[in-house]
């Protein structure tokens, strides 16, 4: 495997690797993580060493079987939630629409929540764990959006954000930190209007399963496709990581752009750890 290094020169030779992997004949699979959506504002989990920046995320069963789960999740929510919803693609989104659009791309697997790949024109996007801008009941499965959840959150809500007693610190996935334990404990979570039940992000929540269909259309791609192109992910989930056991597995080489190490170094053909800004920027 060769290693890039971020410096003029490597930024040079990264986007010339690059340009190589995407002249292969066909079109690559590519898989994209939370650093391509850094540049929007949005923060990601991980740093560079692959360490949690902050608290782990919300699990699955502690948000189904817990009130109070439930009330910290939708409680930083609420408050982390705009920022989400303001977000605006960044050029990395728009350098892989362009591509895509230039027929040098196939099926794009993002694990990222925010949509913001298919707002900046990608058409062929498959959202690995779901999308924030969807609500799902637990109990009758009606989805609705998340939009006017947080209407009816604000209204359930409408002193909370002012009685917390420090300023908020915005966190990944449409979340924010919070700790105020007392503001929390008295947070009012809304039902679904339809049976009663629990709602719950239309999202892969740490600890649920990937649904088989996606996995299945991600491997059929990868059977056709050129290789597999890893954007910004650590591939410290296996959800992710899976694809590139299955690239490497049918003999399909893959490149990674990602700063800090991922699960997949060893596997990959070419890393390169420079900037996502940098590598798509340039000629």
């Amino acid at each position: 495997m060769s290693t890039m290094r971020k410096s003029e020169a490597s930024v040079a030779a990264a986007r010339q690797a690059l340009k190589r992997f995407l002249g292969l004949p066909g079109r690559p699979v590519v898989l994209t993580g939370a650093g391509c959506s850094t540049d929007s504002g949005i923060p990601d989990y991980r740093g560079p060493s692959g360490a949690w920046r902050s608290r782990q995320p919300i699990q699955f069963q502690p948000f189904r079987t817990q009130l109070a789960a439930r009330q910290r999740y939708w409680a930083r929510s609420m408050v982390g939630y705009p920022r989400m919803a303001e977000a605006t693609p960044n050029g990395v989104h728009r350098a892989l629409a362009s591509l895509e659009a230039r027929g040098l791309l196939g099926l794009l697997v993002t694990q990222n929540v925010d949509d913001l790949h298919r707002r900046a024109g990608q058409r062929e996007v498959l959202d690995l764990h779901g999308r924030l801008a969807r609500v799902r009941c637990l109990d009758c499965g009606q989805r609705s959006s998340r939009t006017v959840l947080q209407g009816r959150l604000e209204a359930l809500n409408p002193t909370f954000a002012a009685s917390l007693s420090r300023p908020v610190v915005a966190a990944p996935d449409g979340d924010a930190d919070l700790d105020d334990e007392a503001a929390l404990a008295t947070f009012q979570v809304p039902p679904c209007l339809r049976c009663g039940g629990v709602l719950k992000p239309d999202v892969v929540f740490f600890g649920e399963s990937v649904p088989g269909a996606r996995v299945a259309r991600v491997r059929r791609a990868l059977e056709e496709a050129s290789g597999l192109l890893v954007l910004g992910s650590s591939l410290a989930v296996f959800s992710g990581f899976r694809f590139c056991r299955d690239a490497a597995a049918l003999g399909k080489p893959i490149f990674i752009a990602t700063q800090g190490i991922t699960r997949a170094d060893g596997i990959a053909q070419t890393k390169v750890d420079v900037p996502l800004r940098e590598l798509f920027s340039g000629p």
